[in-house]
């Protein structure tokens, strides 16, 4: 069982790493196509938390979600494999491919190759964004999650804040009216059997 179960590590960090055309945010969605919905390691809703929290961290994300999630499922071996099968396919990459690259980079071949590998990164964003946002609907409502967004938006692109900052303010909010929210069921409860 240890031994498959750090294969499977391996694997589906391997292809997140492999297919991850363009680094760290273009990999998230092939992680959380591994983690959530092929392996069943994690719901949506802590895939969430993963990134929310791996964001506020320096350093690349893809290799903070891949230690993340190595640990949880394997423990300190599974966080050392998940990070090697995260980091591996890049540092081969870059050994074989430096040289041919920077050779042929001027060539319209490789310039279109780039070009069209990034709108499918993009869509691939788009997919899982309105997966979260389907996921936030359900939690906090509709009117809640656009309000969030929008504000979110605001802050990153017009005033410049750090997204670390908004997401790490996000999180105390989130826990802040989570706990109100617990408190009002625990109330509720009460009173449906008191009555």
């Amino acid at each position: 069982m240890f031994w498959k179960t750090q294969l499977d590590i391996f694997i589906a960090f391997f292809r997140s790493g492999i297919l991850g055309y363009g680094g760290g945010p273009s990999t998230i969605p092939l992680v959380h196509k591994e983690v959530v919905g092929h392996f069943k390691w994690m719901t949506d809703e802590e895939f969430a938390d993963v990134l929310a929290i791996g964001n506020t961290l320096p350093g690349p994300i893809a290799t903070k979600m891949a230690g993340h999630i190595g640990y949880q499922v394997g423990g300190i071996v599974g966080l050392l494999n998940a990070i090697v099968a995260t980091v591996l396919p890049t540092v081969v990459g870059m050994i074989a491919l430096i040289g041919v690259l920077s050779n042929y980079r001027d060539l319209s071949v490789v310039a279109g190759m780039t070009q069209a590998v990034t709108p499918v990164v993009g869509i691939m964003m788009i997919v899982m964004t309105y997966q979260f946002l389907k996921q936030s609907k359900k939690g906090i409502g509709l009117t809640q999650t656009l309000v969030l967004a929008v504000i979110s938006a605001v802050a990153f692109e017009l005033i410049g804040i750090h997204p670390a900052l908004v997401i790490g303010v996000l999180l105390i909010y989130g826990l802040v009216m989570g706990g109100k929210r617990r408190e009002e069921q625990k109330e509720m409860k009460k009173r449906n059997v008191s009555g």
